[in-house]
């Protein structure tokens, strides 16, 4: 599909972030619903980009598909993180099914489980359902006001937030809380609707990362504190969606992605206390709908899928956060993209994904160290 790049005409204040990079390489799915405009101001710096439904996108260019974003992990990163172990090497144990296939629900902590929230079904229909995963057991406990795709969630203390998502075409900009009980009360406004995000959390902040409006992919970093509201907080090198993302050892580790057509390879760094967000290394290849996670002080980066659609992989790639270095953690039952997962403790829960024939899985997944 022939795409062009597009500047979006407003003012802008100084970035509020400084992107640095170790290579000359530098490192781009909603509708735009600007809310707070003093904040898209400085947020959007932005490339366009065609496809505006999930359902056409799965048989678009190498920057569609369906879902996210990247839904990540929601856990809370300690101040301070053990050093990494010496194998990275994660085992895979199937624990369970969901009520039903999805395709990339947004996904966080919530107590000694999860909840998956979202996402889109075997028929790439957005779906409201709001599941929690306990264990081997998972039950829907609530649904979201409308059926959504391809949103983030994180959990900041006990409680869990949902930010974002799609619906034919056009993109979310409500921040929500999830209750206990499975309701939810609305808590905000994205500084625009945004699908294809994904989230992690940092002591008692939040961040939401890059996205898709509908017509242009973002490039910003939110940070979004309870009783504080949403802002700006960094730019990346360039827009990108569907990236892989966890919270480690109090810095956001950032991988792969689709910016503009093109699945992208590099591993970005964000630090909150300065700002700055930097590349610290590379992935063997260049993957886009992966989802990232956090354990024993490791970057795990989770199956994807390379340019085409059908590519799926099954690798589980391990990051040090300090160097960049990516060791093989082992590999998934099957190969998956569109999957999400929440960093639990002792361990990694994965839910959901699409494998290369189009099938879309309601397997639970818990990885763990060895072997």
């Amino acid at each position: 599909m022939l795409r062009r790049r597009v500047a979006l005409s407003v003012p802008r204040p100084p970035p509020p972030a400084t992107v640095t990079s170790s290579s000359p390489d530098q490192t781009r799915r909603g509708a735009a619903a600007a809310c707070l405009p003093a904040v898209l101001a400085a947020a959007l710096l932005v490339a366009a980009c065609g496809s505006s439904h999930p359902s056409a996108s799965r048989t678009a260019a190498p920057s569609a598909g369906t879902s996210s974003a990247t839904a990540t992990t929601g856990a809370a990163a300690p101040a301070t993180t053990p050093a990494p172990a010496a194998d990275p090497r994660l085992r895979v144990l199937h624990t369970g099914h969901l009520p039903a296939p999805v395709q990339l629900p947004a996904v966080a902590p919530a107590g000694s489980g999860l909840l998956a929230i979202g996402g889109l079904d075997a028929a790439d229909a957005s779906v409201a359902s709001i599941v929690r995963v306990q264990g081997t057991s998972a039950r829907v406990i609530g649904r979201l006001p409308s059926p959504l795709h391809d949103a983030a969630a994180a959990t900041i203390g006990s409680q869990t937030w949902f930010f974002g998502g799609g619906q034919a075409g056009a993109g979310s900009t409500q921040v929500l809380r999830i209750l206990p009980s499975g309701g939810t009360r609305p808590a905000g406004t994205l500084p625009a609707g945004a699908s294809d995000v994904a989230a992690a959390t940092i002591g008692g902040t939040a961040y939401v990362v890059g996205g898709y409006t509908g017509t242009v992919a973002l490039r910003s970093i939110f940070a979004f504190t309870p009783g504080h509201g949403i802002r700006v907080v960094a730019e990346m090198p360039r827009p990108l969606r569907y990236a892989a993302v966890a919270a480690v050892g109090g810095r956001l580790l950032i991988a792969g992605g689709t910016s503009g057509t093109t699945a992208r390879s590099e591993i970005l760094s964000f630090d909150p206390a300065s700002g700055r967000v930097r590349r610290v290394g590379r992935l063997p290849s260049a993957v886009t709908h992966a989802v990232g996670a956090a354990l024993g002080g490791r970057f795990y980066v989770l199956g994807g899928r390379g340019a085409s659609l059908t590519a799926q992989r099954a690798a589980i790639l391990a990051v040090d956060p300090a160097t960049g270095r990516v060791r093989s953690a082992g590999r998934l039952p099957v190969a998956l993209s569109d999957l999400s997962a929440a960093s639990l403790p002792g361990q990694v829960t994965v839910v959901g994904g699409r494998d290369a024939s189009g099938r879309v899985h309601d397997e639970i997944w818990a990885l763990g160290a060895g072997a």
